[in-house]
């Protein structure tokens, strides 16, 4: 690729408001010492970015200005960070979106995703806004690539950052082997958090949703049974000794709550809306349920990309679609209905009009 090729600009998905999405050309900032320039590949539509297509905002994060969208990429480095750091031209890698940042709160330094001037990828939490990197091309630092492993492609290390997000999550449960656990909502997360338990020994994964399609994936991945959301009593029996939420909605957390068994913990992944919820929470008394959060992630990546790499880790089948650049409006309609979709991948490559199928 040709530095008068990059000076041109690379087409980028641009949210300039509600319901506002326009695919449009825009220049490359110019690589500071520590920033690499690389081709992306794949992206993978995150709810995130849903959100502020739809509703001008994620959660208190509130859109200002025109902003690029995208987190979750993988791509090719072509020119390195010119300090000699990170990987160099010709690696193929994916990105770690957050940079930690200290602030005025205080955190644990060992977790720095809970860092309180961390920023991400495509994110409006700060203004300016932290720019994505749903682009053809993105000038990103160093430090947020890693490397993929040998034989690892391109397309399926575009899971690697929820995948990351999962595994944290199935860390914050604790030891799960040979427990039976709960998962509440089978979207692209829950149905990852299924395959992270499934290779980390769980012997029963019980995974709930509202649709068919999200539990039939879940079923691929590694699910031994699944439930409808609107079984309540099912869902009551099943005591599960670990339950991750993953719905984000206090319906089920609710449904969280009650499929727990005495004693229980629930690590709440999925966000809730801000402000109040009304959720039946005498129940985390009276049977002494442990309610944990799990934030994003830190450096499970490189554990995430090694265990896709050698198998162990079986993601395939969350992904259900893969749209050009040039139908990116298509792909968040499609990414919106969650009863036919799972993960929506852009193909940032390909120029062809259309989506192919997964697979």
């Amino acid at each position: 690729m040709t530095d008068h090729s990059l000076q041109s600009g690379a087409a980028a998905v641009v949210v300039h408001g509600v319901g506002d999405l326009r695919v449009e050309t825009r220049g490359l900032p110019q690589a500071r010492g520590d920033e690499a320039i690389i081709e992306v590949a794949y992206g993978g539509i995150c709810g995130s970015d849903l959100h502020y297509w739809l509703h001008g905002a994620a959660g208190e994060s509130v859109l200002r200005e025109p902003m690029v969208l995208g987190h979750e990429v993988v791509g090719t480095v072509v020119h390195g960070a010119a300090d000699g750091s990170g990987p160099g031209a010709g690696t193929r890698v994916a990105v770690h979106p957050a940079s930690p940042a200290d602030g005025p709160a205080r955190y644990p330094l060992e977790r720095p995703n809970l860092s309180p001037g961390c920023t991400y990828l495509g994110s409006a939490a700060r203004y300016p806004h932290t720019q994505g990197a749903f682009s053809r091309f993105a000038v990103l630092p160093s430090r947020m690539l890693r490397t993929l492993p040998s034989g690892l492609s391109l397309r399926t290390a575009a899971l690697a950052e929820p995948a990351s997000v999962a595994w944290h999550a199935v860390a914050r449960a604790g030891d799960v082997r040979g427990k039976r656990i709960l998962v509440v909502g089978s979207g692209p997360i829950g149905c990852l958090i299924v395959a992270v338990l499934k290779r980390a020994g769980a012997a029963e994964i019980i995974a709930v949703d509202v649709h068919e399609g999200p539990l039939a994936t879940a079923r691929a991945l590694g699910a031994t049974s699944t439930l409808f959301a609107s079984d309540a009593e099912a869902i009551a029996q099943v005591e599960a000794d670990v339950v991750l939420e993953s719905s984000g909605s206090h319906r089920g957390l609710a449904s969280a709550m009650q499929g727990a068994m005495r004693g229980a913990r629930i690590v709440m992944v999925g966000l809730l809306p801000s402000g109040d919820q009304p959720v039946p929470i005498s129940l985390a008394i009276s049977r002494e349920l442990e309610l944990v959060g799990s934030f994003r992630f830190n450096d499970e990546m490189t554990d995430v990309l090694n265990a896709l790499a050698d198998g162990s880790l079986h993601v395939d089948p969350v992904v259900t679609h893969e749209y050009s650049i040039g139908q990116a409006l298509e792909a968040f309609e499609t990414a919106r209905d969650s009863g036919r979709s799972g993960k929506v991948l852009l193909n940032f490559a390909d120029t062809a009009a259309g989506s192919r199928p997964a697979g």
